[in-house]
């Protein structure tokens, strides 16, 4: 198949602004629930995941030891995570969510599913799941082409164990 420039800048461009609209979004979620951007991508990473290690969490957010250290001490600080002994080497620690964490990253989580419903509530039912399925067709096609430069390096966005959280069975 054969791209003009007109497709690839069509393209660019839908994509810029649904990041950013998504972005702008999710920053106002997040104000509302009185954390940052990264605060809450941190406490939704531990929701889904569950106890890591912090260098295994900074893999998995994509962001640097000094950057992940200053979010988790803001975070421990206000009491939303906690550490605890590894069970597979007691040298080292798990970060996890402390009850008023859990609340804080469902709370965000909850604002950001009122916000895709309201999207998807703006198009036409019948349009919901082609629209859905090109997303997935999309999504897949961007992992292909990043798969030389980056092979492997956003996996966890698409499959986690957020599947088994107990939310997001109650909506299925």
């Amino acid at each position: 198949m054969t791209l003009d420039s007109n497709a690839t800048s069509r393209l660019r461009r839908a994509i810029r602004v649904l990041v950013r609209r998504f972005a702008l979004a999710e920053r106002a979620d997040v104000e509302c629930c009185g954390v940052t951007v990264a605060q809450a991508a941190t406490l939704e990473a531990l929701l889904r995941e569950g106890a890591m290690r912090s260098g295994d969490l900074g893999r998995l957010l994509g962001i640097s030891p000094s950057t992940l250290s200053r979010n988790l001490n803001r975070l421990e600080d206000r009491g939303l995570i906690g550490k605890r002994p590894d069970p597979d080497d007691r040298r080292a620690s798990q970060i996890i969510l402390t009850d008023q964490g859990r609340t804080a990253a469902l709370e965000v989580e909850q604002q950001e599913e009122v916000f895709a419903a309201t999207v998807l509530g703006n198009l036409p039912d019948r349009q919901t799941a082609t629209v859905l399925k090109s997303l997935d067709e999309l999504l897949e096609a961007i992992r292909m082409a990043t798969a030389d430069c980056c092979g492997g390096a956003f996996e966890h966005l698409l499959t986690t164990k957020t599947q088994q959280h107990p939310c997001h069975d109650k909506q299925e």
